[in-house]
């Protein structure tokens, strides 16, 4: 079995599907069960209590429960009010949007054809092992804090593909879908194999009657003895649309990273890049940060493996291929402290790896690396919105509009669709604009927005105006009518943990 959280940190977490707040917004820190979620600020308290207060408010005032309220557009526009209302007028939002339900779902139709393509979307196969969710739930049931829990047998099945295309395709405006997942030292505990990713594409495009719906990943892995002579053959097999590594090696089970690289070998991760541009693949798609100083304190030796040092002789190597760091390289992630990042902000005016990431192309002359935003939009949102506009203007000042790439690392998180919102809706304020020299990222469906939604991952990934277009009539948009006439509404749950102590 796979080893992820110790039987201590295990006794000290609930499931989040049961447990968390089904805000809009995501109103705690959760994880999958590779890492403890951070700890819950008391910021995050209060934006609870109050989104929770305008629910119930807004809600009985158009004869809805709280409930069914924050399914609505107008629910979605109160949860980023009570956003503002906690850490400061960060996103763009009106009192009158939230209580007039007219005003917000025009402006929800309206912005709703937007195209958003997503290139960082994760679910788990059928015989997974990782099984730390199931014995979550199973230990919510026997302390009796869910009784819809107690008695039966608990699974993994939200985190499999039927719900993740809902959540996805259905509950967001997301448009296409590029179907990822991480390897692990063995086969049983990758999230998805390759070909099962390769099986999630062609599926999710005959359901939407032939249109290119969904791209996948094929996972790299420099190091593992006889892994090559497997890339090259599923190269040909699967005709993945790009490529993903993990230069930690093994991020599920990290005390079990056994061949952990870095992007600048010439002996492990050349002959990758040179069979990829070979078949045709020019979009390498790396794993990086993730790993706060607690992570460090455990695995040392894996650190010089995470941060970003190893990209730009790699991209000056390689300028016919495009890299693409996922997460931006953020570290405070997976049970990091915003607190500590915004800390180094106030010192230094920099998040390390980010900022070094961001400053890559003027130190170094090259223009082929690219920033995913993954849990580095997600983490910082949910947690101090005035730290994601800083980083949304630090990767933006470096790197450019048309080198950040949008990617949500759904479905850990719940739908995307509050992340598109989040980023629909975020400015930088003026003092941070003025402070460190960032540019104003404009309306939803503006140039710098709409490049990074969509326009960027197109270019990358050769995605063609036809192609684009055959979407609005396809199968997958009747489909997505349907249901919305039908009216459920989005679940507004996230996966995972949550720690117990926050639902107290």
């Amino acid at each position: 079995m796979p080893v992820t959280l110790s039987p201590d940190e295990l006794a000290q977490l609930v499931c989040a599907e049961d447990r968390a707040f089904r805000s809009p917004i995501p109103t705690r820190p959760m994880s999958s069960d590779e890492f403890m979620p951070a700890a819950r600020t008391a910021r995050q308290r209060e934006f609870e209590q109050r989104v929770k207060r305008y629910g119930s408010e807004l809600g009985a005032h158009q004869g809805l429960s709280r409930r069914r309220f924050f399914q609505t557009a107008s629910g979605m526009a109160a949860a980023f009010l009570a956003m503002n209302d906690t850490y400061g007028p960060v996103f763009g939002v009106s009192r009158a949007e939230a209580a007039t339900p007219e005003m917000a779902g025009e402006r929800a139709a309206r912005l709703s054809g937007q195209f958003i393509m997503d290139m960082h979307t994760h679910f788990l196969h059928d015989q997974t092992r990782l099984a730390g969710f199931v014995r979550s739930r199973e230990a919510v049931g026997r302390a009796g804090w869910n009784p819809a829990l107690t008695g039966r047998e608990q699974t993994l099945e939200d985190l499999k593909f039927a719900n993740y295309h809902k959540e996805v395709f259905l509950d967001s405006d997301t448009k296409v879908a590029l179907v990822s997942g991480s390897a692990s030292f063995d086969p049983a505990d990758w999230f998805l194999s390759n070909a099962e990713k390769r099986d999630a594409r062609e599926r999710i495009n005959r359901m939407a009657g032939g249109t290119r719906r969904a791209l996948s990943h094929l996972i790299f892995t420099p190091g593992v003895p006889g892994a090559l002579a497997r890339f090259e053959t599923e190269l040909a097999e699967l005709k993945p649309d790009s490529i993903k590594g993990y230069t930690i090696g093994d991020n599920t089970n990290k005390p079990m990273a056994k061949w952990p690289w870095r992007m600048d070998d010439e002996q492990l991760a050349y002959p990758y890049y040179e069979r990829a541009l070979k078949a045709g693949i020019r979009n390498i798609c790396v794993h990086k940060g993730l790993f706060p100083p607690h992570t460090e304190r455990q695995y040392p030796h894996l650190l010089g493996f995470c941060d970003v040092s190893d990209v730009p002789r790699a991209a000056r190597d390689w300028p016919q291929l495009n890299f693409i760091i996922y997460h931006s390289a953020y570290r405070f992630a997976a049970g990091g402290r915003t607190e500590d990042a915004w800390a180094q902000v106030q010192r230094s005016g920099r998040v390390e790896w980010v900022s070094d990431l961001a400053e890559i192309p003027a130190r170094h002359g090259v223009n082929n690396v690219h920033a995913d935003l993954g849990q580095i939009f997600a983490q910082s949102t949910m947690a101090d919105p005035n730290l994601a506009a800083f980083l949304m203007g630090t990767l933006l000042r470096g790197l450019g509009a048309d080198r950040v790439v949008w990617g949500t690392d759904a479905i850990w998180t719940g739908s995307p669709q509050w992340q598109i919102e989040a980023l629909r809706r975020l400015e930088i304020p003026e003092a941070m604009q003025r402070q460190y020299g960032f540019a104003p990222l404009g309306a939803a469906d503006g140039p710098v927005k709409s490049a990074i939604f969509g326009g960027n991952n197109a270019r990358l990934y050769d995605y063609t105006p036809a192609q684009r277009a055959a979407l609005s009539t396809d199968r997958l948009a009747q489909s997505r009518a349907a249901y919305e006439a039908a009216g459920p509404g989005r679940s507004n749950r996230v996966y995972g943990y949550v720690r117990r102590a926050d639902t107290l």
